[in-house]
């Protein structure tokens, strides 16, 4: 084997499926790698001696002393820093040493590698940026990592972890970084020069470093990445080895239909491979063709499908909810995927203005959907589309997913439907937030239907004045800053002005792209009487304010009403 041939040597820190960490082992040494293999401590050892074995005919692989490792604690870099020294003092021909672990995949032929390194004698790849420059820290410590302790593990003892970091906060503890030494952070997987990794080895500040790197938290992504600022002027703060990460700063895990995804990245190595990726193994283990690829690795080529991945996960569809986002408020994106109406006040003041509205318009027309006894589908249905029960009780569970499933599943037709006092108030805050909803309210048209009913008038006045009080809850949260709804208020005074005007301008609002004129009006209740019925309630202490300026000699459409104007609230 000739110097060249041995010019790149491999550390590979191995913790689980050692037969897949064989096969790469093996893959690394047939191709002229010389490999140092770190098993954890943490394997039994009659698995660690059988696959010791394995490798009794291959002199260019070598096994460090064991070490326990834990995540984020200073073993990884222990027993990283054996496994170099072990490197360099046994095979004096490597150039480059390439720290690897046994989920790594090799992705193109080693020649490649060797060459494309050979071609960079001087250049060391490790991602290395300071938390000042890139805040890459994801729901955890920033530059807190580096000047507090971290004694406790934080996957054993969380507890103890979590209430530490707290009282360092509360007694204002700061630890002091050596002189000299800038915190840079990074990919714990490098390729370095035996020059740079030799002068980080052996610095005569090596013990110093040490003692302070013992106690930062996740040292394996700042030790090797702080200390080859000191020890190297030629570095390229990126990895040769693709890894992803989500938005939870978990690393993506690749399986067998990555394939293509893999191969059109054209990089040297990637991780985390999924140990039954059977695929995968077969495909980039097996022998090479001898033809060589010369692209320079180049993750910008996948970088948009994960972006897009993580979108869908984080994003999502609109109007859909997911178990990634769900029931965390905020964290959809829209509350409903399509556009409705809600019509407030209509169906006291037409007769049958559902019939009519489904007749004119075309689209799918409800009663109330949140009535108290049930919800009133189109058509007098119990179970609607998508098996949405008009159980009140289920439904009230949580209205708003009940009203964002219905438009979910009735995509691609508009949906309306009633709304009044009496029906359940917590959507009240959905709808007005919901930038889809269109929300046309005739406010105190309730009054038509207790004046048309047979009830004694002291019980009418009881049930006039708890509507009154509910429909102005229910205005001043459609009034409010934060509503993102189209919201329409007229007063019913103000309504009966010009209600043909009113009813087109609602039609070209929901159909914008339909030259619709309707010829046919939908039928007013009578009114004959109501201007004195409002009369008397306000004789007897209840003031119907929310009717507006009813004359109580008049009924509609006799005289002349006075003059106003419907007002618009975005």
């Amino acid at each position: 084997m000739s110097t060249d041939d041995r010019s790149l040597g491999v550390v590979l820190l191995v913790h689980t499926a050692l037969e897949r960490a064989g096969q790469v082992a093996h893959h690394w040494a047939r191709n002229g790698c010389p490999v140092v293999i770190h098993v954890d401590r943490r394997v039994p050892r009659e698995s660690c001696q059988a696959f010791m074995r394995a490798f009794a005919d291959y002199p260019a692989v070598r096994f460090s002393r064991r070490l326990r490792c834990e995540w984020g604690r200073w073993s990884i870099v222990r027993a990283t820093q054996i496994a170099s020294e072990l490197m360099l003092a046994s095979f004096p021909d490597v150039r480059h040493v390439f720290l690897a672990s046994g989920s790594c995949l090799p992705l193109r032929p080693i020649d490649d590698l060797r060459t494309y390194l050979g071609e960079r004698p001087e250049t060391n790849f490790i991602e290395s940026a300071s938390t000042e420059d890139v805040p890459w820290t994801v729901g955890g410590l920033d530059k807190e990592r580096f000047t507090l302790r971290f004694p406790f593990s934080w996957k054993r003892q969380r507890r103890l972890f979590d209430g530490y970091v707290k009282l360092q906060r509360r007694i204002g503890y700061c630890r002091t970084i050596p002189e000299g030494i800038l915190p840079h952070m990074g990919s714990q997987w490098w390729c370095l020069t035996r020059q740079t990794l030799s002068a980080i080895l052996e610095s005569p500040r090596r013990k110093e470093y040490d003692r302070y790197f013992r106690r930062v938290w996740i040292p394996d992504e700042s030790y090797f990445q702080t200390l080859a600022r000191i020890h190297s002027r030629n570095i390229e703060s990126r990895s040769l080895t693709l890894t992803k990460f989500d938005y939870q700063g978990k690393p993506h895990v690749f399986y067998d239909d990555h394939l293509q995804l893999l191969r059109r990245s054209d990089c040297f190595v990637a991780r985390k491979i999924w140990p039954k990726a059977d695929r995968l193994y077969q495909t980039f283990l097996r022998k090479s063709s001898g033809s060589r690829r010369t692209g320079e690795p180049d993750t910008n080529k996948i970088d948009r499908i994960f972006s897009d991945a993580v979108a869908r996960r984080t994003r999502g569809r609109p109007g859909l909810y997911m178990h990634s986002r769900f029931p965390n408020e905020g964290w959809e994106n829209g509350l409903t995927c399509a556009p409705y109406s809600v019509f407030e006040g209509f169906g006291d003041l037409f007769q049958n203005f559902e019939a009519w509205l489904s007749r004119i318009t075309g689209i799918r027309v409800h009663g109330h959907l949140f009535a108290p006894d049930e919800a009133e589908f189109e058509g007098g249905q119990s179970v609607y589309c998508g098996g949405l029960s008009s159980h009140p009780a289920t439904r009230d569970r949580n209205p708003g997913q009940f009203l964002a499933s219905l438009i979910w599943n009735m995509r691609g037709e508009r949906q309306a439907f009633q709304y009044g006092p009496d029906d359940t108030p917590e959507i009240g805050w959905f709808m007005a937030k919901d930038p889809n909803a269109q929300i046309s309210v005739i406010s105190g048209a309730w009054a038509v239907s207790l004046f048309h009913s047979n009830l004694d008038f002291s019980t009418i006045r009881k049930i006039a004045a708890l509507r009154q009080k509910a429909e102005a809850a229910h205005l001043e949260i459609l009034r409010s800053p934060h509503t993102k709804a189209r919201v329409r208020i007229w007063t019913m005074a103000e309504f009966m002005e010009t209600p043909m005007d009113n009813l087109q301008m609602l039609i070209d609002e929901m159909l914008p792209r339909s030259s619709l004129r309707f010829s046919e009006a939908p039928r007013l209740a009578s009114l004959s009487g109501f201007g004195k019925f409002l009369q008397n309630l306000k004789n007897h202490g209840m003031h119907p304010y929310l009717v507006g300026n009813f004359p109580p000699d008049n009924a509609f459409p006799g005289h002349p009403w006075p003059a106003g104007r419907p007002y618009l609230v975005k």
